[in-house]
């Protein structure tokens, strides 16, 4: 019989090298405004449609934003994403050592 993986049971294993590591970890930040939204959407039980609709914009945008490939979101974009979601966005600078 054939074993399957979940997927986070593939992750851990490929993420056990390091040049697969390195360039991960160096996404990571790009994608944790993503896997927030998504988290949010999905506690609210709302589809992309859905929080796309209540948010003034396409179904499409809200796509995009979820896949982590909208490299130019607007603050006022943001905040009206996450006005539907019940959040507010929280932005910061932090000093690169």
């Amino acid at each position: 019989m054939l074993k399957t993986k979940d997927f986070e049971e593939y992750k851990n294993e490929q993420l056990k090298d390091p040049e697969l590591k390195k360039e991960y970890d160096a996404l990571e930040k790009e994608f944790e405004l993503a896997k927030e939204i998504i988290r949010l959407r999905k506690e609210m039980n709302l589809t992309q449609k859905e929080l796309a609709k209540k948010a003034g914009t396409s179904q499409p945008a809200i796509a995009r934003v979820e896949s982590g490939s909208y490299k130019n979101i607007s603050l006022s974009f943001l905040r009206k994403i996450a006005h539907v979601l019940g959040a507010e966005p929280e932005i910061h600078l932090k000093k690169i050592s």
